[in-house]
């Protein structure tokens, strides 16, 4: 039986997000490791300029739990790879983690891509699984 989300790892898992999905709830970060502690303060580093970003159209929330460029130009394409490679730390270590095996990537960035949408600020873009592109 997986264990259900204790307070620290929703913080660490989510970075305050109030809600999740039933899936979500499942999975935590059991060890904060050196790798994890670096994503997190990397996310946090750059949280108002990746904000900022989205807010102009030049980032969205894709399908898969990243971030990705819309527009060319400025520092978007460095605050994408910035994010995506933060969250690569955290989904990867959840998978090693939880042992979901070699399936296990794809379902947290699907959960991971749910709670981005769900959460994005409106006008924000997101991609629906189709791959259509919308505001919020």
């Amino acid at each position: 039986m997986k264990r259900l989300l204790k307070p620290a790892g929703f913080l660490i898992f989510l970075l305050a997000v109030t809600a999740l999905p039933a899936q979500a709830a499942r999975y935590d970060i059991k060890e904060m490791t050196p790798e994890v502690s670096a994503a997190i303060a990397s996310r946090q580093a750059h949280f108002a300029e990746l904000r900022q970003l989205k807010r102009a159209g030049a980032l969205g929330e894709n399908s898969r739990g990243y971030v990705e460029g819309l527009k060319s130009g400025g520092n978007a394409a460095a605050v994408a790879a910035a994010e995506n490679s933060a969250r690569g730390v955290i989904y990867r270590t959840i998978v090693a983690q939880n042992n979901l095996g070699p399936e296990g990537l794809g379902i947290v960035e699907t959960v991971f891509a749910e709670v981005q949408s769900e959460r994005a600020a409106a006008g924000d873009f997101i991609q629906h699984s189709s791959g259509e592109w919308v505001r919020k």
